[in-house]
């Protein structure tokens, strides 16, 4: 029987960990900050923030803590995990454009509309 791993960077380190969590930390802790705080003054800007600090922190717990890379199963991991977004992505993105265009076409006629027909 011969062992699926590659090697022991494939799991990272102990370093690679500290470094994972000590920026997961910051980027919960700064959009909360700026939630509680008010700091900034428009609602679209705070949720922007958010929303980047979001990505930010999804690609350090990707690389952190999933080890995904182009090294570890040589890159197998790293072109499932890309397949894997583009289907999300795709899927939230269509739903998206199907609720909207459904919203729009399928409002109510007003009383005149209906006199019309």
């Amino acid at each position: 029987m011969t062992a699926h791993h590659s090697g022991a960077s494939a799991h990272g380190s102990a370093s690679s960990i500290w470094v994972g969590s000590i920026l997961s930390i910051i980027l919960t802790v700064i959009p909360f900050w700026l939630v509680m705080s008010g700091a900034l003054e428009s609602a679209t800007a705070t949720a922007a923030t958010i929303f980047v600090f979001a990505m930010v922190q999804i690609v350090v717990h990707v690389v952190c803590f999933l080890h995904v890379n182009s090294r570890s199963e040589d890159g197998w991991t790293l072109l499932a995990f890309i397949f894997t977004a583009i289907i999300v992505g795709i899927t939230i993105i269509g739903t998206i454009w199907v609720m909207y265009h459904l919203n729009a076409n399928m409002m109510p006629m007003s009383v005149g509309e209906m006199n019309a027909m």
